[in-house]
């Protein structure tokens, strides 16, 4: 299972269980992705993802992006891509 560093979480919105990522390299809906850091680990498949609020299928490095997440995430927190 090999993984690769996709971004780092810069805000984590507790109410409404929203992370928002610092992409580092381009993500898609159906990835699977990893959080990980100090007291973080754990993964999910990527359902959905909004850029300034609006629903998008996919980001490139350098987009901010919100997705919801079912854990809390930290600031700094490390996303990788899991694949198979």
């Amino acid at each position: 299972m090999a993984q690769t560093e996709v971004g780092r979480v810069d805000k984590y919105f507790r109410k409404v269980g929203v992370a928002a990522l610092e992409l580092s390299a381009a993500i898609a809906v159906g990835d699977k992705l990893r959080f990980s850091g100090a007291t973080t680990d754990f993964e999910i498949k990527l359902e959905s993802m909004q850029i300034d609020h609006k629903v998008v299928e996919s980001a490139a490095a350098g987009a901010d992006v919100g997705i919801a997440v079912p854990e809390r995430v930290r600031r700094s927190d490390t996303v990788f891509r899991v694949s198979d």
